[in-house]
């Protein structure tokens, strides 16, 4: 893309890459032995020793909830900080007059490793391992994000609204999504078809306690919501797999079937005929229809579920492409 904001994609440029990438020699996650290289100051560093009187958090960092530091601290403790954090300066303006414990008075933001930050601060340190970049605050949200979005203890709704808002504040595709975060792009697309689970089910998952996304996948291929909230307390209830999940649909779609034919005081109220969006092109050349699951869609979910379809056939081979054409 030429846009700015895709400019600033963290692998839109060289020049990006090379202001706040790590070199190829060094890994996010390491030895002690590259923290005692950061203390001991070597001819060639990528960070250093910061005050901890320095540093800030980034008030509009993506992650919310800091969760419970006693394990982290008494790490810390133990063997030190172990993984560098990620700041960048304050400028003059951005201080607001705040002086720095550095010898040269800067400030740091935050731009990820807060967790690390504040055990650090619990468990008595002065001093902690970072890595200075040079990036603008907008670019610095973009790259906290995107670390963000590399932990393992997220929910699937909260990976797919950080996938999200890697598309709709930075123009993302999910291919680009996927290398950003290390999945596959199938599993980047997968995480945006749960953003068109009803809130009212999204409710249900959190108070049953079902997060498995392979499970919520499933769940989101019932026809209305009654029947979504059903198949979850079933889960929640007995413990269901995908495959139980999927093998107990199949059989009540089977017994539904049989039950058209019965007397009508019997038969089951009329279902919610699924949205279809349609689209004739100006010239009449080609026309387009897309239906969904769901008897209500947003401008919003019309809009994704096109871009996944555009992303998907853009994945495609050119054998898979012609394939496809030939119907």
């Amino acid at each position: 893309m030429s846009s700015p904001a895709s400019a600033r994609r963290v692998s839109a440029s060289s020049n990006a890459s090379k202001k706040r990438g790590l070199p190829k020699r060094v890994r996010m996650r390491h030895s002690q032995h590259f923290v005692d290289e950061l203390s001991q100051r070597n001819e060639v560093s990528v960070g250093r020793m910061l005050s901890l009187s320095s540093i800030e958090p980034d008030p509009d960092q993506p992650r919310s909830m800091i969760g419970d530091l006693g394990d982290l601290v008494a790490s810390i403790r133990s063997k030190g900080v172990l993984e560098p954090i990620l700041v960048r300066r304050l400028s003059d303006e951005d201080r607001d007059g705040r002086d720095g414990a550095e010898e040269d008075g800067a400030i740091y933001r935050i731009i990820s490793g807060e967790r690390r930050y504040r055990a650090s601060l619990q468990a008595g340190l002065l001093e902690i391992p970072a890595i200075e970049m040079e990036v603008t605050e907008q670019e610095a949200l973009e790259i906290a994000l995107i670390e963000n979005l590399q932990r393992k203890d997220l929910t699937a709704f909260e990976e797919a609204e950080g996938y999200r808002a890697l598309a709709d504040q930075y123009g993302y595709t999910h291919e680009q999504i996927a290398e950003a975060v290390g999945k596959s792009r199938v599993v980047v697309t997968e995480s945006f078809a749960l953003l068109q689970m009803p809130e009212r089910v999204r409710e249900a998952v959190q108070a049953l306690d079902v997060h498995s996304k392979s499970i919520l996948l499933e769940v989101l291929k019932a026809d209305d919501e009654d029947e979504m909230i059903r198949l979850l307390e079933r889960v929640s209830t007995l413990g269901l797999n995908r495959r139980e999940l999927r093998e107990e649909v199949k059989q009540r779609r089977e017994a539904a079937e049989k039950a058209d034919g019965a007397p009508a005081a019997r038969r089951k109220p009329p279902r919610r005929k699924p949205y279809t969006f349609r689209f004739r092109a100006p010239d009449k050349r080609y026309s387009l229809s897309l239906s969904f699951k769901q008897s209500e869609v947003d401008p919003s979910d019309l809009i994704r579920a096109l871009e996944s379809v555009i992303e998907e056939l853009k994945g495609l081979d050119e054998e898979e492409r012609q394939r496809i054409l030939a119907g």
